[in-house]
């Protein structure tokens, strides 16, 4: 492994965030597609289905084929597939053409992760955990900045302008092309070392990387579950400016960011294991919190949910470097699992919060998120893993 290098995780970063400026940006627009084309909310639906499918649940089968080869092209072919794919979207008269198109998109965001969690684990020498949170990171805040992106070029310029946005993505690409020597070569030379040098993963190993990616799904289901039901909850329970709902989640997803970077030096020093029981343990403590009378319409509230985002973002990289660790032959497969199945799965599960919701009030569906970082503590505390 060659040592710690932050200029190409900075790199790696960058198009981290471009690509996943894309994934955030397609919600925030449907309601314009909806429009130009007179669609059904059904068709809609199958918009985010269809994008979800292909950028997140697959992306293990993109690990799986970046394991067998040194594929680091797809990380410039990656961004241009999702920048393309997405800034074609106004101009299509068709609702099918909109689903291939969204099909394009998420199969270059799904394409970009796994080669990119993977070609970054060699450049995070001693510091894994503090390494892949650099990378992290970007998508992170390209998730957030996605729809205020495409928000402002409509708002501007109208939804036929909307076509730019693909500039970051040719500009990036163009970036790592210029890089390649740096980047791609060494993990090729690596990655093939790494491979001969690693021992069998165990039956024990597996059973320890089926607990992390459960305890992803909770994190996943918490942090997806308060993003949607937030909004829903203070717009149409609280009746509360609509406004004052978006700065709510935009400081949670902000304060998520912050934790990602702040939380892996703390692991990497005190522990993997260690650190994701202790997120796990302080989320399950705090979530309740915003619930208080005295906090729910207060100032406060934003503080709680700040330090909530925190805690619970945290370990988004932690989790992704264990599982490389436990499948050190297959970095592209565990980065896909933990990034795109997991997180996947795991918002899946607000489908079931919708259920709730529906039969018991948004109040419940959003109170029952309070029990999911308490099963990630609980399967946390059976994990067995070395650090």
């Amino acid at each position: 492994m060659r040592k710690f290098d932050l200029k190409v995780l900075l790199i790696l970063s960058l198009g981290h965030l471009v690509v996943d400026i894309y994934q955030g940006a397609l919600p925030a627009i449907l309601p314009f597609l909806k429009e130009k084309l007179d669609l059904t909310y059904a068709m809609t639906g199958m918009i985010l289905m269809a994008s979800n499918f292909t950028s997140s649940i697959l992306q293990p089968v993109f690990g799986y084929v970046s394991d067998k080869k040194a594929m680091a092209y797809l990380l410039p072919l990656g961004l241009v597939a999702a920048g393309v794919g997405f800034s074609v979207l106004p101009f299509s008269p068709y609702f099918l053409l909109i689903l291939g198109l969204v099909i394009i998109s998420g199969l270059g965001v799904a394409s970009y992760h796994p080669e990119g969690y993977k070609t970054a684990h060699f450049f995070t020498g001693d510091r894994p955990a503090t390494g892949m949170s650099v990378f992290s990171v970007g998508g992170n805040v390209g998730f957030s900045l996605g729809p205020i992106l495409s928000m402002y070029i409509i708002d501007l310029y109208g939804f036929p302008w909307l076509p730019v946005i693909v500039v970051p993505s040719l500009l990036c690409a163009a970036v790592i092309v210029a890089y390649r020597r740096t980047i791609m070569v060494p993990v090729a030379v690596h990655g093939e070392a790494a491979r001969r040098e690693a021992p069998k993963t165990s039956s024990v190993e597996y059973i320890a990387l089926a607990m992390v990616i459960l305890i992803v799904v909770m994190r996943s289901w918490t942090q997806i579950g308060l993003m949607t039901y937030i909004p829903f909850y203070y717009i149409d329970y609280l009746k509360v400016d609509p406004l004052y709902a978006g700065k709510l989640v935009f400081v949670f997803l902000f304060c998520g960011a912050v934790g990602t970077l702040l939380g892996a030096p703390i692991a990497d020093r005190f522990g993997h294991r260690f650190f994701v029981r202790l997120s796990m343990f302080l989320s399950t403590v705090t979530l309740p919190v915003m619930f208080l009378p005295a906090v729910e319409q207060s100032p406060f509230l934003f503080v709680v949910l700040g330090v909530q985002g925190m805690l619970l973002v945290s370990t988004f990289s932690v989790t992704i470097v264990m599982a490389q660790k436990l499948l050190p032959t297959k970095l592209g497969i565990a980065s896909g699992l933990m990034v795109g199945f997991a997180i996947g799965t795991g918002g899946v599960g607000v489908t079931i919060l919708g259920l709730v919701a529906d039969h018991y009030g948004v109040p419940v569906a959003l109170y029952s998120i309070s029990v999911l970082p308490a099963l990630g503590f609980i399967l946390s505390m059976f994990l067995r893993y070395d650090d």
